[in-house]
């Protein structure tokens, strides 16, 4: 084991108790008494109409999918700079996943280039606020408005964080999230879709529940429940919810003790920054973050590299990030490219993420020093 990984999963709260609780309570399939508090808690932590917990992220982009109704034909723009599961929630539907261009300060998806890639075909826009900073969300509404478009945030990183006052999740008509144990908030896996539309909250829950009116049989509107849409079952066990809801009990204080460790980290880098040796994160007045990453921009691959094996050697686990989708094998299968990718290729060869979990506490000096001694040896050879 490295002395220091990327990431550490670690106990908050009362996530022990709670599951013990679940067990007690003698549901553990979903949409129990778990479930139901995390909804209400996401929905109160990002403002939005409504919030449905789900077994992973994926499943909330494929619910987003499904209530955009994407079907052959459709198109929607979207970084290649982003996870596999944006573009496979499109592509599952028989959509087209178009990529375009990342701004190369906040390496979210550019809308420059997205009203360039605007068409008769455009369905919806899917927005990655990458590292938990927001994407340009007025000028990416003003486009889809124009356009007669959906925009779907894909905030599996940005739970907490905010974009002009205003919380990650009810900015676009819908918004993924995500608690996979690399995030701020975690259960291990699971996710979130949250509902800002009227017109959707009814179909979301059963899409949910395997396309069937279960909920409003449970709530006594319908005396039985049947088939009524499509669907899948993307509900999450109460095991998982009841952990996550140990978690999201103390997120104002995992957030801020992640962003203070995003904060050393940039007091340290800034300078090499301000030399033009490195990038690090640029967060918009207009924008808060929550601390869910830390990346430096190096040179370029060979330096990577060089950096990742470095740290390695120091005991330091420092990986790179998205392979670019445009360039995947299923990507250039579903998906198309509008116009050049030329800061995507740029970044996806040069990033490199320092680590970043709650429990890293004094090890933040550790990796700090082992990054530094990498750039004074670099510097001394000009490498």
């Amino acid at each position: 084991m490295p002395d220091i990984p990327f990431n550490r999963p670690a106990l908050v709260g009362k996530e022990v108790t709670y599951i013990r609780e679940a067990i007690r309570r003698g549901q553990l399939s979903g949409d129990g008494y778990f479930t139901k508090k995390c909804n209400a808690r996401i929905a109160e932590m990002t403002g939005a109409k409504k919030a449905l917990l789900t077994h992973s992220c994926t499943a909330a982009l494929e619910m987003a999918a499904l209530l955009c109704d994407l079907g052959p034909g459709d198109e929607v723009i979207m970084p290649s700079f982003t996870f596999v599961s944006t573009a496979n929630a499109v592509a599952l539907r028989g959509a087209t996943p178009v990529f375009v261009d990342i701004h190369p300060r906040t390496l979210n998806i550019d809308p420059v280039r997205v009203a360039e890639a605007i068409g008769p075909r455009t369905r919806a826009i899917f927005a990655v606020h990458y590292a938990g900073v927001a994407a340009d969300m007025d000028a990416l509404i003003e486009i889809a408005r124009d356009s007669d478009c959906l925009v779907v945030e894909d905030a599996a990183q940005a739970l907490g964080s905010t974009y002009k006052g205003k919380p990650c999740g009810s900015l676009g008509d819908l918004a993924a999230f995500s608690f996979h144990e690399t995030k701020n908030i975690i259960s291990g896996e699971g996710g979130a879709l949250t509902i800002n539309r009227e017109d959707m909250l009814d179909r979301a829950e059963i899409i949910r529940e395997k396309g069937t009116n279960r909920a409003k049989f449970f709530r006594g509107e319908v005396d039985k429940y049947t088939w009524v849409d499509i669907g899948s079952s993307f509900l999450p066990g109460e095991l998982i919810a009841s952990y996550l809801y140990g978690q999201l009990e103390m997120a104002e204080m995992i957030n801020t003790r992640r962003v203070s460790l995003f904060e050393r980290y940039r007091e340290t880098f800034a300078p090499l920054a301000a030399e033009g040796r490195i990038g690090v994160p640029y967060i918009p007045n207009e924008c808060t973050g929550n601390g869910h990453m830390f990346y430096l921009l190096m040179r370029d691959i060979d330096d990577r590299t060089a950096f990742i094996s470095h740290m390695r050697d120091r005991g330091v686990i420092s990986p790179f990030h998205y392979v670019p989708l445009h360039s995947a094998p299923a990507g250039r299968k579903h998906g198309r490219t509008a116009g050049p990718m030329t800061e995507t290729d740029r970044i996806s060869s040069s990033l490199v993420r320092l680590p970043m979990f709650f429990d890293l506490g004094s090890q933040v000096e550790d990796v700090i020093e082992a990054a530094m001694d990498y750039f004074g040896a670099a510097g001394a050879s000009d490498r």
